[in-house]
């Protein structure tokens, strides 16, 4: 995994959950916590994610709000492009509907 963490951080079982998610589909903070084992520390995914290095492989862009939105301050734009880039429908306002591209974890 890249990233600047020790692979048995919490960091390491965030990137490998987000690892998971396939491409056109998105996660949710709150669900990468908890498919890591870290129910209720969706904040902490978002630390973790920030924390990864820019030429990381781990697909840090599936993963939006609860309410469908990416949230990332930092690189909306650039999130917005790279989930289009895999047919994923994003609103004028970063908006994404959770009912179509929506990954909980639980697919093959």
């Amino acid at each position: 995994m890249d990233g600047s963490a020790q692979s048995d951080s919490p960091y390491s079982a965030i990137y490998a959950v987000v690892s998971q998610i396939p491409p056109g589909r998105v996660c949710t903070y709150g669900r990468v916590a908890a498919l890591a084992g870290l129910p209720g520390q969706a904040r902490l995914v978002g630390y973790a994610l920030h924390a990864l290095l820019h030429h990381s492989v781990v697909p840090w862009w599936r993963v939006i709000n609860r309410a469908g939105r990416i949230s990332n301050v930092y690189a909306a734009d650039e999130q917005r492009a790279r989930l289009q880039a895999e047919g994923v429908v994003v609103d004028d306002n970063y908006l994404i509907d959770l009912a179509r591209f929506l990954w909980e974890g639980d697919e093959a």
